[in-house]
């Protein structure tokens, strides 16, 4: 089974925001969600993170210092089995 490169960029994005706890009241900076993807990729992962907003897995918590955001812990088991699907990590 063969995956597009979104599915892939979300899954990541996923994968780097659960394997550091980022979940319910733990949040961290939006802008920090580009980290580790090449630098040409950059507009393209903030739209796929505003997708993820959208779809119910990131929440967002506005500051006066930016936009934060965490997983939301409600749908964490359907975020794990995403991230299993693309990318064979298990938690």
């Amino acid at each position: 089974m063969e995956f597009d490169s979104e599915d892939k960029i979300k899954a990541t994005i996923l994968y780097h925001l659960r394997r550091k706890k980022v979940i319910g009241g733990v949040h961290t900076p939006f802008d920090t969600l580009r980290r580790g993807f090449p630098g040409h990729l950059g507009e393209e992962v903030n739209k796929i993170a505003k997708e993820l907003i959208k779809e119910g897995f990131l929440i967002t918590k506005p500051a006066p210092y930016g936009l934060q955001i965490s997983l939301n812990k409600e749908r964490l088991n359907e975020i794990e089995a995403f991230i299993k699907k693309i990318l064979g990590f298990d938690f």
